[in-house]
């Protein structure tokens, strides 16, 4: 793996110098932007919006707009706006990673100590994963300020990245029942149905058959030069009546009952 990022982590007057490694790859196939008419590659290029001309990337530079001229920002310039945050994973405090709601989860990395900070890697992760607590953490990557958290995961510790409150979109315009008006029937067997249906979390469980299907029509294609004939689908038409509900969840529940 390659290093994306090098600096340390700072909590009180502890220093732990680290690399920073992604910590996931896309599952996805990789499909290229084809010409219809010829299939050709389509190509994208950066030109200059003047002359017209492609610009190679190692003469763009990035610039910020004030009134009707350009700002160039350099290097140098990013740092200057804070050299601590750059450099520096620092931890703001600690919570309950419960706390922490999913919706603010971004993306992870892992966190590889340097030489000299391997005894304070190892006791800030045990630390971590005795007290059940996660550090909150600020720093800057890619010239924008990240919020994180720091949590054991296995034998390593995991730099998520989370969204700022701001980044998070306001759901009062969303059309929702009220909370608290279900009935209470429908209410205990919709939990009847939910404790049935629990199991201990286990991820190696579930897979992207969605990519695995799709590439094996792909080879298929290529051998035979056509598609394959798509199986038809039986369409359920289901009842929508709010009075159909509780007859619906009691069949679901059943149904589980007699699969176990």
């Amino acid at each position: 793996m390659k290093s994306i990022w090098k600096g340390a982590i700072s909590f009180g007057l502890v220093n732990i110098p680290i690399n920073i490694y992604s910590a996931i790859h896309d599952s996805t196939l990789d499909l290229d932007m084809l010409d219809g008419h010829d299939h050709s590659n389509i190509k994208f290029k950066r030109v200059n919006e003047t002359t017209g001309k492609e610009v190679a990337y190692e003469n763009i530079v990035k610039g910020y707009k004030v009134k009707d001229k350009y700002v160039v920002i350099e290097p140098h310039d990013f740092k200057l706006a804070d050299a601590k945050k750059t450099e520096t994973i620092e931890i703001l405090n600690f919570v309950l990673e419960k706390e922490v709601d999913s919706i603010y989860y971004e993306q992870p990395y892992y966190l590889e100590p340097a030489k000299s900070g391997m005894k304070a890697y190892g006791i800030l992760r045990d630390a971590l994963k005795a007290a059940g607590k996660v550090g909150i953490a600020s720093f800057v990557m890619r010239n924008k300020e990240a919020l994180a958290i720091i949590k054991p995961y296995s034998s390593v510790l995991v730099l998520n990245r989370i969204r700022f409150e701001e980044e998070i979109r306001d759901h009062s315009e969303l059309k929702v029942p009220p909370l608290s008006k279900i009935k209470a029937k429908e209410l205990d067997i919709a939990k009847q149905l939910i404790d049935h249906l629990t199991t201990k979390f286990d991820i190696s469980k579930y897979k992207d058959t969605y990519t695995e299907k799709l590439l094996k029509i792909i080879k298929q294609k290529a051998k035979t030069g056509k598609s394959p004939t798509p199986q038809k689908m039986k369409v359920v038409h289901k009842k929508d009546k709010e009075e159909d509900l509780m007859s619906v969840l009691k069949a679901s529940l059943n149904k589980g009952r007699k699969a176990s």
